[in-house]
């Protein structure tokens, strides 16, 4: 008791020498490098990113790209662009060494053989312009594309569709007003009604968005409206929106062939998740239409809703078939290129700020399923079931795709 324990010298000596201090080591985000080509097809004039987008972009340290005159059409200039921070690249090929690549509309085949391995692609995908030669062509340039119109926000809502379908069942509305006129071929009667006169009877393919708003600007108008749709939930949630009733009925009733046979407007504003809107109206139904009466069908980037339907452009938008007359443009929204522009650009700019506080688009993919959700093709791997049946090629899960990469 009481014995005094000797510790060896080697287990004090450095008891009261200081030691290196160990601090956080903060890894650099990845910033994106974004690419703005001038749009070439489909009659396009709308920009992906106005010059206020690109301008927080750049102050979050990203870097933006833009062809020379990439946003003319919808009304912005290139010095805009310029003051913004973004940089003027007067080559196509310039444009494509970016790493992320924004178009609104889909890539062309030449456009796909001037991308690179590992490049992001974000565009919208035209389903009925669509080839399996465009599908091998992504596949072999190892690319990861996403379409606009399936990515989602966090309620679940898909942004791009929604912004698009309002702008659409506004466009909608107007064409077919203007179509409805004797100087282009139609009835020569006018969209709504007036005192002493009848007015006219507009039916609307499908209760979402494009219902809606064409079923507003139609009664805004004085028109007779008709909806039909097989979700009795939309039907009775366009109704409440709306404020006001009017005839419902669904796709299995027999009035729809009946109200089809009187109409003077027929709006195809049926929506799929899964790439391919169903087909409501067999060729025998548009056969006995009025002489005269006008189809817009705004289903049409998905293979449109009327089995007379086929794609038409800004050129020649109108076709006649069984009398009746057809416009079937795919990108409606670009008759109003800056105000589809800017709409494009809010929903766009804060995705890609999003990626800025989540180390880049890689770790945006695994963190956030709604824009996970637009992924078709993930480096080379068609992760699409719709498109893997519709062209027989191979699909790959996605999640099993990210997994593999933790």
């Amino acid at each position: 008791m009481g014995n005094k324990i000797d510790i060896p010298a080697s287990l004090t000596s450095q008891a009261m020498n200081p030691k290196e201090e160990h601090l956080m080591v903060m890894h650099k985000k990845d910033k994106l490098y974004i690419g703005i080509p001038k749009e070439s097809s489909f009659q396009e004039n709308r920009v992906a990113l106005t010059p206020s987008s690109v301008r927080s972009l750049v102050n979050a340290g990203h870097r933006v790209i833009l062809e020379e005159d990439a946003g003319v059409g919808a009304g912005f200039e290139d010095f805009e662009y310029s003051e913004a921070g973004a940089e003027i690249a007067y080559s196509t090929e310039q444009v494509f060494k970016s790493n992320v690549l924004l178009k609104v509309a889909p890539p062309s085949l030449e456009e796909i053989d001037l991308c690179h391995t590992g490049q992001i692609i974000i565009s919208p995908i035209h389903l009925p312009t669509l080839s399996e030669d465009y599908i091998y062509r992504l596949k072999t340039k190892r690319v990861t594309a996403l379409a606009m119109e399936y990515m989602k926000d966090e309620s679940g809502m898909f942004p791009f569709v929604r912004m698009i379908s309002e702008m659409a069942g506004i466009s909608a509305m107007q064409t077919a007003a203007e179509l409805l006129s004797q100087t282009n071929g139609g009835l020569g009667v006018l969209l709504g009604g007036i005192s002493g006169v009848p007015p006219t009877k507009v039916v609307i393919l499908g209760a979402g968005v494009v219902a809606e708003v064409a079923s507003r600007v139609a009664l805004g108008y004085g028109a007779e409206v008709r909806v039909f749709d097989n979700s009795i939930r939309k039907l009775m949630r366009l109704q409440s929106n709306l404020g006001q009733k009017i005839y419902t009925g669904t796709f299995n009733s027999p009035e729809l062939e009946v109200e089809l046979t009187s109409a003077h407007v027929v709006i195809g504003a049926m929506h799929s998740e899964i790439g391919m809107s169903p087909c409501m109206v067999s060729d025998n139904m548009v056969q006995k239409m009025k002489a005269g009466a006008v189809i817009v069908d705004v289903s049409i980037d998905q293979g449109g809703c009327f089995a007379t339907s086929r794609i038409t452009s800004h050129d020649k938008p109108t076709f006649v078939k069984y009398d009746v007359i057809h416009y079937c443009v795919p990108n409606i929204v670009a008759r109003i290129p800056q105000t589809s522009s800017k709409a494009m650009s809010n929903i766009l700019a804060p995705f890609f700020l999003e990626a800025d506080s989540t180390s880049g688009i890689e770790a945006l993919l695994q963190r956030s399923l709604g824009f996970r959700n637009g992924v078709y093709m993930y480096k080379g791997c068609l992760t699409n079931k719709h498109l893997s049946e519709r062209f027989n090629v191979k699909y790959t899960d996605l999640n099993l795709l990210l997994a593999s990469n933790l």
